[in-house]
């Protein structure tokens, strides 16, 4: 008999069913396959599904703390964040959305940098956060793409950038676009010296991101189950007017069709990413690396 049956009192010679109160905050209900999982499982499983391997979105401070060496990590323009340059309002005013969205997401702009360690690789890392505007790039976000990759020419160390994105911010207009050649060029200026770019697709990254520095890694990671591309998979489907595979736009399509190189599980990233640095910059072998 499942523990959460309900029961039934005998109350002046009629059964009553007796609801049994069940905790809140115990179960997640998984984004792909809808499963309901314990959470205390789901998060020992670092916010990975058990039952149909969806990586859950995380926030900048979860990446960091999966990605970077205990300690190690120390941010870049901290106080970087974006103006309002069109004065645009729509159901609110942009100012006031930035400043809602700060507090919401504890976060200045859907972006941060900083250098740290990667298993004792040096390294300069951005993440996007979903969680900000949609991870949408606007005039900070790119600035401080820019700002990092020049960070790993000064330093000479590699870049690594985790996106999620739904692509350019409206709200700025062409200074949101423009975003995408300066980045696109900073990163660009990274084989001059030559130093490592990686790129690291988690779900979702769409339209300006996907567009430029997404795409633009000496290596592509995706976690599996990404959605990746530029427009979504309806307007596709609208557009060019055939039906389209069931796992059309997820990273595991992608890899099959050598638009990225590898997909690999979040529990395995740091190691991968960390041997991808030994690699491309020549440094020692790493004794924690059994593929090494």
């Amino acid at each position: 008999m499942p523990w959460f049956k309900k029961t039934k009192e005998i109350t002046q010679g009629r059964a009553v069913s007796k609801k049994v109160k069940i905790p809140e905050g115990l179960w997640v209900k998984c984004a792909d396959c809808k499963e309901i999982v314990y959470k205390k499982e789901f998060e020992k499983n670092l916010k990975v599904c058990p039952k149909c391997n969806y990586h859950s979105r995380i926030g900048v401070r979860e990446r960091i703390n999966l990605t970077a060496d205990a300690g190690s990590f120390v941010e870049l323009a901290p106080e970087l964040q974006s103006c309002d340059p069109l004065e645009f309002t729509d159901t609110i005013s942009y100012e006031q959305r930035i400043k809602t969205n700060q507090s919401k997401a504890g976060l200045k702009d859907a972006v941060t940098a900083g250098t740290a360690t990667i298993n004792k690789h040096p390294a300069v890392i951005a993440v996007m956060d979903f969680s900000f505007m949609g991870g949408s790039m606007g005039s900070a976000v790119g600035e401080k793409m820019a700002r990092a990759a020049e960070a790993a020419i000064e330093n000479r160390l590699p870049l690594v950038v985790f996106t999620s994105s739904g692509g350019a911010r409206m709200q700025e207009g062409i200074f949101s676009l423009m975003q995408m050649a300066k980045v696109s060029a900073a990163v660009g200026r990274l084989k001059n010296h030559p130093l490592p770019y990686i790129t690291v697709l988690t779900d979702p990254t769409f339209g300006g991101v996907s567009a430029s520095f997404a795409m633009l890694g000496d290596v592509i990671i995706a976690e599996p189950k990404s959605l990746i591309g530029f427009a979504g998979a309806r307007v596709i489907q609208q557009t060019i007017n055939q039906q389209l595979p069931d796992d059309f736009q997820q990273a595991e399509f992608l890899l099959k069709k050598g638009l990225i190189d590898m997909v690999v599980h979040r529990r395995d990233l740091k190691a991968a990413i960390a041997r991808l640095i030994r690699i491309l910059m020549g440094g020692p072998k790493d004794t924690r690396d059994k593929n090494a």
